[in-house]
C-alpha cells in the first residue's frame, strides 16, 4: 500500500524581505544587481540609473529634462549623474555640431566592467570585446 507523501507549503522567512513575483511579459527591464545593489551609489543615484535604464535609445537625459520628470532639484541630479560617471555606468561627451553649437552624447552601461574592457581592447587594436 502506498502512502502519500504530504508536503507542508514553504513557509515566509520569519525575517526580512517576502518576494511576490509575477511574471512580466511587458513594460519591464531587467536591472542589473551592480547597479541596484552598488554600495558606493546613493540610492538617487541608483534609482536615476534605473530610470535611464528603462528608456528607450534617444531620450534626452540631460538635468534639465530628468528635472521636468522628477521632483528632486537639478543639483540632486547632477550630482547623481556624476557619481553614475564615477562608477562608470554612465559616460557623457560633448561634441560639436554644426553652427557651433555643443551636444551631449550620453552612453549608459548595465555592465561598466565589461564595457570599460571593451573599450581598452579596442583602444589596444583587438576589435569589438
Amino acid at each position: 500500500m502506498d502512502t502519500q507523501q504530504v508536503s507542508a507549503p514553504p513557509r515566509a522567512p520569519s525575517a526580512g524581505v517576502v518576494h511576490i513575483n509575477i511574471r512580466l511579459t511587458d513594460g519591464y527591464t531587467i536591472v542589473s544587481n551592480r547597479l541596484s545593489q552598488h554600495r558606493g551609489l546613493s540610492l538617487l543615484a541608483i534609482g536615476l540609473g534605473t530610470h535611464i535604464q528603462s528608456l528607450p535609445d534617444g531620450r534626452r537625459v540631460g538635468v534639465k529634462a530628468l528635472a521636468e520628470v522628477f521632483p528632486e532639484s537639478e543639483t540632486r541630479i547632477a550630482a547623481a549623474l556624476r557619481e553614475l560617471e564615477q562608477h562608470g555606468f554612465l559616460r557623457r561627451t560633448r561634441e560639436n555640431v554644426r553652427g557651433g553649437k555643443l551636444v551631449t552624447s550620453t552612453v549608459f552601461y548595465n555592465h561598466p566592467d565589461a564595457a570599460a574592457r571593451g573599450r581598452e581592447r579596442r583602444r589596444a587594436g583587438g576589435g569589438q570585446p
